[in-house]
């Protein structure tokens, strides 16, 4: 064989990249899902790289990354039910729906009983039309709406079809509610606390959320970044 025939070494590349691989991720509070996909594009040395559902930075738990071909599969991740244990707390009310922000408005929780509360929560299961919060990256006009809300503007925006199916009660001390959501792509979990607090007459927020599920896949079986960056030394490293 010639030496213009001899194929390059190719050490930079990994099975993450070709064919891909489907990564289960626990991600970590204070994360944006971008930083997420490119600490694991740099871990993994791919250059492609996805994830199936965006999380909130506040906001824990599955995060689904596709990395190399798979990323073609991002959709059919995307399209499956979430699950989610969400905390909510009423009677205050914050711009962007949840912790992120300084609560703007105070209402009374007086006269507001478990009861009620579970009364109000079921209401909201089955199909319905949800407004998607100013604070998110819903692009109206080619432009994310988080822009505009930074700019201090309020842009019209269309209601989107969801369902809920399912609000389970876990655990009610007022003015703290904590919930499980089983719901379908699209929903955002800080729109309906918003809307549960506005529906109870006090307001509420979205103080804590971790996604548990998404269509079969747990968080349980999750790896962190740090497991991600094991991962990628030991293949390295069995490479040589």
């Amino acid at each position: 064989m010639t030496e213009k025939n001899q194929k390059r070494p190719t050490r930079n590349r990994t099975v993450f990249e070709d064919p891909g691989s489907v990564l289960l991720l626990d991600k970590p509070k204070g994360w944006t899902s971008f930083d997420v996909v490119k600490i694991v594009r740099q871990l993994l040395r791919v250059k492609r790289a996805g994830h199936a559902g965006t999380l909130d930075p506040m906001a824990t738990g599955l995060l689904i990354v596709c990395t190399g071909k798979k990323t073609k599969e991002v959709g059919t991740y995307v399209a499956n039910e979430k699950e989610y244990e969400a905390e909510l707390l009423l009677g205050a009310s914050t711009a962007t729906y949840d912790g992120e922000a300084a609560v703007e408005s105070v209402g009374s929780v007086e006269g507001i009983t478990n009861s009620l509360i579970e009364n109000v929560l079921n209401e909201f299961v089955g199909k319905q039309r949800q407004v998607p919060p100013m604070h998110s990256a819903v692009k109206v006009g080619g432009k994310r709406l988080y822009k505009y809300a930074r700019k201090g503007k309020v842009i019209r925006r269309d209601p989107r079809t969801i369902e809920i199916h399912s609000i389970t009660p876990v655990n009610i001390r007022i003015p703290r509610v904590q919930l499980r959501i089983v719901c379908s792509k699209g929903t955002y979990v800080r729109s309906l606390a918003h809307d549960i607090g506005k529906r109870l007459g006090c307001g509420a927020f979205l103080k804590e959320l971790r996604r548990t599920r998404i269509g079969k896949y747990e968080v349980s079986h999750t790896m962190s970044i740090d497991d991600v960056a094991s991962l990628a030394k030991n293949h390295r490293a069995s490479a040589l």
